[in-house]
């Protein structure tokens, strides 16, 4: 190669070496991770644009979480986005959503194993359901607390809905999880849980809609479908598209942050379709690959070929766990913003 060659493509920002010391805070790291390659690399642009998410007043701030993020312990990080005005517009599963009301009335996940010694994995998951013991890879429940969940929704949160329904027909996905939150809230300080009211609670006490249109796939969605059998009560599916999408009509800018795949991730996206800008931020931690041309693996840049994202729009994924990489990106972003307070 000859110095006359162009290097259109180059970059001549060199590889740094990370510096990883005792006292660093979590910022401080994520700045060093801009001086790595590969997913190091990509964790720090992901921080950069969630900050400016995060730091900027005229965005709307919309969250997509998917996967079994409330059981794995990641409960509290959305929970605190959403009381400190970080999240507008929730989009998450039905299990995300019973699995944090468990939490919020007393119930606990503990943790378990995916092998047990001397056994095989059907062994260990034939013990587990003799025992009664539901397993999140290496998380457990107890089944109980499903029975304490059901007599939750019965008590404190069906029965005002049927109330709605019997004069109005039905009620949106997003009035049911509202009222989960209230009933999570006020329960949780009825019975002094030590545990916190969790997510939908702090939705429910700063007027951030949530968003659950899978309900149906869930123990959530199952309860809300017995009780419908001897009840007025019934959901409209397709209430929330209104209001999600005037969340998006009327956002100056808008951001996403997605974690995992599945219809949460859809949604939050697809919302864009019919307002009349995209995305101006989005940042996604998922595992999933785009080879096989899934939703869940798609990348950010083909959202930007649907019109999801703006042409012009910053965006960033990170391609690993998300109970690892999720509190990192929140809690570096979140000292940047607020350190410029």
């Amino acid at each position: 190669m000859t110095d006359e060659t162009p290097r259109e493509t180059f970059e001549h920002d060199p590889i740094g070496h990370a510096e990883a010391r005792a006292g660093m805070t979590v910022g401080e790291l994520a700045d060093e991770y801009g001086d790595a390659g590969i997913g190091a690399s990509a964790l720090h642009e992901a921080v950069d644009v969630y900050a400016e998410m995060l730091g900027d007043d005229e965005v709307t701030n919309f969250f997509g979480l998917a996967g079994a993020m409330v059981p794995t312990g990641m409960r509290r990080i959305v929970a605190d986005l959403v009381r400190d005005g970080h999240i507008d517009a929730l989009v998450t599963t039905g299990a995300n959503l019973t699995h944090d009301a468990i939490e919020a009335i007393g119930g606990k996940h503990h943790h378990g194993q995916v092998h047990a010694e001397g056994k095989t994995e059907r062994e260990h998951d034939e013990r587990l359901r003799d025992e009664g013991v539901d397993r999140i890879y290496n998380v457990y429940l107890p089944q109980e607390h499903f029975a304490l969940f059901e007599n939750h929704l019965r008590d404190e949160v069906f029965p005002p809905l049927e109330a709605e329904c019997e004069e109005e027909g039905a009620v949106s996905i997003q009035r049911f999880t509202e009222e989960l939150g209230r009933a999570n809230a006020e329960v949780n300080e009825a019975e002094g849980v030590e545990e916190g009211p969790g997510v939908a609670a702090a939705a429910y006490e700063n007027d951030v809609p949530i968003y659950c249109p899978a309900v149906q796939d869930s123990v959530l969605g199952l309860q809300a479908w017995m009780y419908s059998q001897t009840s007025e009560f019934t959901l409209d599916a397709l209430a929330d598209m209104t209001t999600i999408t005037d969340q998006a009509f009327d956002a100056e800018k808008a951001g996403a942050m997605v974690v995992g795949g599945g219809v949460p991730k859809n949604y939050t996206l697809q919302t864009m379709l019919v307002a009349p800008d995209a995305y101006d931020y989005a940042v996604q931690l998922t595992m999933d690959s785009p080879e096989t041309g899934g939703l869940s693996g798609a990348t950010l840049d083909e959202a930007r070929s649907w019109g999801k994202l703006e042409k012009a729009a910053r965006n960033a994924s990170v391609y690993a766990d998300a109970t690892i990489t999720l509190p990192l990106v929140v809690a570096a972003a979140r000292e940047r913003v607020e350190s410029d307070d």
